[in-house]
């Protein structure tokens, strides 16, 4: 009877940090198995990265990269050196054991010695029609100013940032290094930001803001042309031109599947102890990228942690004699 095989490190997610810990973890002889899960409405797996057209902030490629090339690229390396991957998406862990189980949605079962956790955030959309498929296809709508914001496309027009929080006021204010004017559509007559961030925005000529407003609907066949804004408070509808829409309403960590026993913040990110390690509440059980990051968020920031995670979860293992 064989002995029932008990994987050395799964990584769970796909993206920069997940083939990063790949990369690193296979070099290493850990044999890792990713589970870099399974294509759905609300996800892909690669992430953020594969509703990104141009990505030109990453070191290493000067003339940018698409964002689903990139990660393309990123995978065949990892498999270069022997990681095996699934397609499928883990839907519920148990780290009260040792080995650790964790359950997939078609594939079964698997018992692993250590885990990585690279699933990622994915942003919070308004939902509405056209949205999605602009956002995929690089028709304009993104949901990050700091990752698409400097393409040319965008450059000198008029673009709309939508949300009334911190993150939507730091968007606005990047946007002005390169849009002609920027115009923050918040849906009540105060925002949320705090004052400090407000102050900056409403002093920058280049902003303003279309109080007591929600997108209604968005034109455009291949790329954004406009949006319809309706009044809140009394319903009236009025179309404005756009070159670019920023969505800013947050991000939601995918740990809905994870089990009570690992520690999430009040968001329901994953906390990491003994920074700059990767380490979670769970000893053996490692979280790299946005499912632990809700302050950066960029490829290159996800992929320095993926590799910390490997890292980690390399010496971990030696730790424990595992070999």
């Amino acid at each position: 009877m064989s002995e029932e095989k008990i994987e050395k490190v799964v990584i769970i997610g796909s993206g920069p940090a997940g083939w990063t810990a790949a990369i690193y973890a296979a070099r290493a002889d850990l044999q890792p198995l990713v589970f870099e899960g399974a294509i759905s409405n609300v996800m892909i797996p690669g992430g953020q990265l594969m509703y990104t057209t141009d990505v030109e902030n990453y070191p290493g490629f000067p003339e940018g990269v698409t964002g689903p090339n990139m990660m393309g690229m990123f995978k065949a390396q990892a498999e270069r050196f022997g990681t095996r991957v699934i397609m499928d998406d883990i839907t519920e862990t148990d780290f009260t054991q040792r080995p650790f189980v964790l359950k997939s949605e078609d594939s079964g079962t698997v018992k692993a010695h250590s885990v990585i956790i690279a699933t990622g955030a994915r942003a919070k959309w308004l939902g509405i029609e056209n949205e999605a498929r602009l956002a995929q296809q690089g028709g304009g709508i993104s949901a990050c100013a700091v990752c698409d914001g400097a393409l040319p496309v965008f450059r000198d027009k008029h673009l709309l940032v939508v949300g009334g929080g911190d993150t939507a006021m730091e968007e606005a204010l990047h946007l002005t290094k390169f849009a002609g004017k920027v115009t923050v559509v918040h849906r009540r007559d105060e925002l949320r930001a705090s004052k400090v961030m407000q102050d900056r925005a409403l002093a920058n000529e280049k902003i303003e803001i279309a109080w007591n407003s929600v997108v209604s609907a968005i034109h455009g066949d291949d790329f954004i042309t406009g949006v319809e804004l309706t009044d809140t408070t009394n319903g009236e509808k009025r179309n404005v031109e756009v070159g670019g829409m920023f969505v800013a309403i947050g991000h939601h960590p995918n740990t809905d599947f994870l089990s009570k026993d690992i520690t999430l913040d009040d968001e329901g990110y994953i906390v990491t102890y003994n920074q700059p390690h990767t380490n979670t509440s769970i000893e053996g059980v490692f979280a790299v990228g946005d499912v632990t990051d809700k302050i950066y968020r960029q490829a290159i920031t996800a992929a320095g942690m993926g590799c910390k995670g490997a890292l980690d979860a390399e010496r971990y293992l030696a730790d424990k004699g595992i070999h």
